[in-house]
């Protein structure tokens, strides 16, 4: 199990504030308002439907907001977030070099090969640089999708069913990773269905049910606060919430 950290008390490195989007007649999200820490593993939960990855889409740049903001804070504000969808934007005839190299360069990065070489070190790529991405494990391509993210090096990193298609030995070795970036002061924001790998990774956990957030706290706290019986596990926990709740 991965150890979880306590948030310092420190200037965040990202804030949302009443983020609203609305599709047509509905609304995806409904002035969604938090914050996130430096260092920070945050888990966005819900059911299907729920918002999160319109949410994360909102925070990374990628769609506009209706409404609310959205801002970096600290020494790194200027650089852009990280975005990692949920399915892989890497090219699998390219080897894992040509991908970074090839991303890097449309990231317009200062030393284009001391930050291939240093993505490739960070994930533990290296004796795989001239493999196809065609040729590697499930694991493997999405460390190397989450490199692509990393490339410019951001505060704060979003990531959208990070381990949906992985096996349990490629999953506890990515969370090994996404723990040692957030380790070394990246803030990681991740949505996600599997709520007991929230419950073992995430500091803390956001739930949003029809765009709306229903929850803000440690998974520990959601658990308490669920109504759940005892003895009942975080996945029982979190659908007695959802049901006291009405959703």
């Amino acid at each position: 199990m991965a150890q979880t950290k306590t948030p310092t008390a420190e200037t965040p490195t990202l804030v949302v504030e009443g983020v609203g989007k609305r599709f047509g007649d509905r609304q995806a999200v409904r002035d969604v308002s938090f914050e996130v820490a430096r260092g920070e593993l945050l888990a966005i939960i819900g059911p299907n439907g729920a918002g999160k990855t319109t949410l994360l889409s909102i925070i990374g740049d990628i769609r506009r907001p209706d409404g609310g903001t959205v801002r970096q804070l600290g020494p790194k504000a200027d650089k852009r977030i990280g975005w990692v969808p949920q399915q892989t934007a890497v090219y699998s005839k390219l080897t894992v070099a040509q991908n970074l190299r090839l991303f890097a360069r449309l990231e317009k990065v200062d030393d284009l090969d001391a930050t291939v070489q240093r993505m490739l070190e960070q994930t533990a790529l290296t004796e795989r640089a001239d493999d196809e991405l065609g040729s590697l494990s499930g694991g493997n391509r999405q460390r190397v999708n989450i490199a692509v993210g990393m490339l410019a090096d951001p505060p704060v990193l979003l990531l959208d069913e990070p381990s949906g298609a992985l096996d349990p030995r490629q999953r506890q070795r990515l969370w090994n990773f996404i723990t040692g970036l957030t380790q070394r002061g990246t803030s990681v924001v991740f949505a996600t269905h599997d709520i007991s790998e929230a419950e073992r990774h995430a500091d803390r956990v956001l739930v949003l049910a029809d765009g709306e957030l229903l929850f803000d706290g440690t998974p520990a706290r959601l658990h308490s606060e669920s109504g759940a019986a005892e003895g009942e596990d975080m996945e029982q926990a979190f659908v007695a919430f959802l049901r006291a709740q009405g959703h």
